[in-house]
């Protein structure tokens, strides 16, 4: 039999398994990993071009409004900052929404150099307003352009990183043109351009959601698939490993009967000649005594125990010899019939009653009457001796598809629980007489023809024997 030990040894799978999940579990990560690196490098990409096009916009806007404003501004009133004045703020106003609106900008403000105040914003809220800059308006008075991106987180936001508003401010100094100024682009003031970024944050999350979601679905069907194929593997494999073991285990016990049967064999040959010998003489001494004498009685006993040893020396060699069935046309009722013609006398002396269904189809089928005839004998002799002072046995035969089946059962004490595997081993009896090989010949007998056999307790009481043959 297949014990825990060799279970184990049919499950080379599992490594497979194992490698196979922990390799979808790092793609799964690796695939997450890359949408955050894809997420960030277009974001990167995303705040370098909104830098760029603030500046370029800054460039634009800072030639125009000198061009447009300052000087001309400097040359009608003598200063500049003079945005109280209604007639200045429309005209820088209209200069610089002039500029910029092709350009997708959400705001612009304009800062003094020297007070840090809003003298002009598209929002009119803000103008005149001191100290909003802060440093990145104090880094583009030193001539260096900034930009800082800010973020505004809502609900959706803290719980899925998503910010309900992003925008870029960009400062950038305010310069005198070189052509028209006798110093070196002096810092006028400082521009301070806002970009509403949310749109395109939220296309570049939604992106990496896309990506995410992707990988997900694709790495569980993956999983599922590959799952299936690996169980398949699995069956396949222990199946395998389990056919191998058991034909190693039937090798093993062919070898063991193989060699078994040598030994039975040159001990029956040797054993039947001194006991024919000792029958023979027996049955001479009995002839010279005279009739009435008491060792005539001792001479029947010596006779009747060799009859017996021989018998017994009959089934070892039953056993030992290769049983090949004579195939030839063979009706099973009839071979039935005979077995209990020749068992009738014991069957009427010990009281047993025998009931037989035969279905009214039975097939001829190809097979040894005389082996057939020894195996149900052998079996109908087993039920006799499970029940010595009688009871009924039921024989049973009906066709199936390609299959005869035959099934004995008795009303004996049936199999024993610690004995059911041990009934096919050679020698093994629960009977003080016997030699414990009338079933592993009936076995043999059986599976010769291409059959199977099986016995096991009743439903309600004794043993029954069931017989498949082809048919």
């Amino acid at each position: 039999m297949i014990d825990s030990t060799d279970i184990e040894r049919i499950k080379p799978f599992k490594l497979v398994k194992y490698f196979t999940f922990t390799s979808l579990i790092v793609i799964l990560l690796g695939s997450l990993a890359l949408s955050m690196v894809i997420a960030y490098r277009a974001e990167t990409v995303l705040l370098k071009k909104s830098e760029d096009y603030a500046l370029l916009m800054a460039e634009n806007l800072n030639h125009q409004v000198f061009l447009q404003f300052i000087i001309p501004a400097a040359l009608q009133f003598g200063q500049v900052i003079q945005l109280r004045n209604k007639v200045l703020f429309d005209r820088l106003d209209k200069v610089v929404r002039n500029t910029l609106h092709s350009f997708n900008v959400e705001t612009v403000n304009i800062f003094d150099r020297a007070e840090n105040v809003i003298f002009y914003s598209f929002d009119k809220k803000l103008v005149g307003r001191k100290g909003l800059g802060g440093i990145d308006y104090q880094q583009a008075l030193l001539g260096k352009s900034r930009s800082r991106l800010i973020r505004r987180e809502g609900f959706w936001g803290i719980l899925f990183g998503v910010p309900k508003e992003s925008e870029l401010r960009t400062y950038v100094p305010l310069r005198a043109e070189r052509p028209l100024s006798n110093i070196e682009g002096p810092i006028l003031g400082v521009f301070e351009i806002v970009q509403d970024l949310s749109d395109d944050y939220r296309t570049i999350i939604h992106f990496k959601d896309r990506i995410i979601v992707t990988s997900v679905v694709i790495m569980g069907i993956l999983f599922f698939v590959l799952r299936h194929v690996v169980k398949r593997g699995e069956e396949i494999i222990e199946k395998r490993a389990r056919e191998r073991l058991l034909l190693k285990e039937k090798l093993n016990h062919a070898e063991r009967l193989a060699s078994l049967g040598e030994m039975v064999a040159g001990i029956s040959h040797e054993i039947r000649n001194p006991l024919g010998i000792i029958s023979s003489t027996a049955e001479l001494l009995k002839d010279k005594l005279p009739p009435g004498d008491h060792e005539v009685q001792l001479s029947d006993v010596i006779v009747q125990e060799a009859d017996r040893l021989n018998s017994i020396v009959t089934d070892f060699l039953n056993f030992a010899r290769p049983q090949t069935p004579n195939l030839m046309p063979c009706k099973v009722d009839e071979v039935i019939e005979k077995n209990l013609s020749h068992l009738a006398p014991e069957i009427k002396q010990n009281g047993y009653e025998i009931h037989t269904r035969f279905a009214s189809d039975i097939p001829e089928i190809r097979a040894d009457p005389g082996l057939l005839y020894q195996a149900f004998l052998n079996i109908l002799m087993n039920a006799m001796q499970a029940m010595p002072e009688g009871g009924a046995i039921y024989i049973e035969l009906f066709a199936h598809g390609n299959t005869l089946t035959i099934v004995f059962a008795d009303e004996g004490c049936g199999i024993p629980d610690e004995t059911p595997s041990k009934i096919w081993e050679p020698f093994f009896t629960t009977r003080d007489k016997g030699s414990g090989l009338g079933l592993p010949i009936v076995k043999k007998i059986i599976e010769g023809h291409a059959g199977t056999i099986d016995i096991e307790n009743g439903p309600e009481k004794g043993a029954q024997v069931t017989i498949t043959l082809p048919a």
